[in-house]
């Protein structure tokens, strides 16, 4: 798959709560697609800034520019990416609408947890607790910013739960989604 026909021009956009395998598997797809894989963050402002990411989400809290430099930066690359790609964020599809296909990655609250206790360490029960505020925090932000209801995924193309699948056969499952998708829409890679 990785040759894309230059003139057409394909973005995958692929959104999820934290601990839902949404940087893992877009950076998968996009591997296996050879497509452009972006996952611009807060992480990656801070360095661009020479901040600590602490420093940079306190002054996400007191400033909504902080967010919107973050999603217009991450929908500006993908748009001129020239090869096509994937779009791995939160949001990416409430905020790439003309992508080729959006995928919602969900798991159940444990599962997440459990992820990210992995990913960063910690002791359950705080890690829930910040889990939990995080997502009524992200939630209210996106309404408010945006007019997003994030609990409302309905209209994406796939609806995966990462709970019972490993990445790599999420990343399968998207492919060949994908296949289809462009064979039906005769668009070949």
């Amino acid at each position: 798959m990785k040759d894309v026909a230059p003139h057409h021009k394909i973005s995958i956009a692929i959104s999820g709560k934290s601990g839902c395998g949404n940087t893992t598997v877009s950076r998968l797809v996009a591997e296996q697609t050879g497509l452009d894989f972006i996952n611009f963050t807060f992480r990656s402002l801070a360095a661009e800034h020479n901040m600590r990411l602490e420093d940079i989400l306190h002054k996400a809290a007191h400033d909504d520019s902080w967010d919107r430099e973050v999603d217009d930066r991450q929908v500006k690359m993908a748009r001129q990416s020239e090869k096509g790609c994937v779009l791995g964020s939160r949001l990416a599809i409430w905020m790439l609408p003309e992508a080729t296909l959006k995928i919602y990655l969900k798991a159940d609250a444990e599962t997440r947890i459990r992820r990210i206790m992995q990913r960063e360490g910690g002791d359950f029960a705080v890690v829930e607790s910040f889990t939990r505020e995080r997502d009524r925090q992200d939630s209210e932000r996106y309404r408010r910013l945006y007019g997003i209801n994030n609990d409302d995924y309905s209209f994406a193309n796939l609806i995966i739960d990462t709970g019972i699948q490993s990445p790599e056969e999420i990343t399968q499952h998207i492919i060949k989604h994908l296949r289809f998708v462009l064979l039906h829409s005769n668009i070949t890679l």
